[in-house]
């Protein structure tokens, strides 16, 4: 038993300066950078890689393939050329979350990129600098937040929406599959389409579309 523990534990990188919790679970083929902090009773799956400045709650559970803390697409021009924009702020992921199969977190430029406590991602969702979600989101899978945008508490995204940088969406909002948010929508909204639009407004609008006459 001793070697097998041994050979597992050559399969899992830990930077130094990681930090882990009590009771933490790491399964092989995970990558623990430098200044990553996994708080007790969180589960990483293989294959998961937490780059780098990224503190994860309690009880967190983040799937295979995860990608957490790496730089964000940010450039400036310069010259008629692209230059990468440093990111040196953190990513945290508060208690009781789950990070899907093959999501992407990056890190905040300055400031944080912060999953709220009790949030559950789908796999495949990619969330970008800065991002703010708020507690007990559900994230469906292939949704894409652009940088800096905010989601409240107790919102829901469907299946492959996509919210553009900088956009608030408040409390207890839903915005239904494949719609792609542009502007900020207020608390308890229903959205819907491309670009979304209150949900009622939209189906208002495709009656009159699609209504028939004899």
């Amino acid at each position: 038993m001793g070697n097998r523990e041994e050979n597992l534990r050559q399969l899992i990188y830990l930077h130094p300066e990681a930090k882990l919790g009590k009771g933490v679970k790491i399964y092989p083929f995970v990558y623990v950078g430098e200044e990553v902090e996994i708080g007790e009773a969180s589960v990483i799956y293989p294959y998961t890689v937490l780059l780098k400045r990224t503190k994860i709650g309690k009880r967190v559970l983040i799937g295979p393939g995860a990608l957490i803390g790496f730089e964000g697409f940010g450039y400036e021009k310069v010259g008629g050329e692209y230059r990468r924009i440093p990111h040196e702020g953190w990513v945290v992921i508060e208690d009781d979350c789950e990070i899907g199969a093959n999501v992407t977190i990056a890190l905040a430029k300055k400031g944080e990129t912060r999953i709220g406590k009790g949030t559950k991602i789908d796999a495949l969702v990619h969330i970008g600098h800065n991002v703010k979600i708020g507690k007990n989101c559900l994230i469906v899978a292939q949704v894409g937040i652009g940088g800096s945008a905010e989601i409240g508490d107790n919102v829901i995204l469907a299946g492959q929406v996509g919210i553009k940088d900088h956009v608030k969406v408040g409390d207890n909002s839903i915005v239904y599959a494949k719609s792609a948010l542009f502007k900020s929508c207020p608390k308890g909204a229903r959205y819907f389409g491309i670009p979304a639009r209150p949900y009622g407004k939209v189906l208002r609008a495709w009656a009159k579309i699609y209504q028939t006459t004899d």
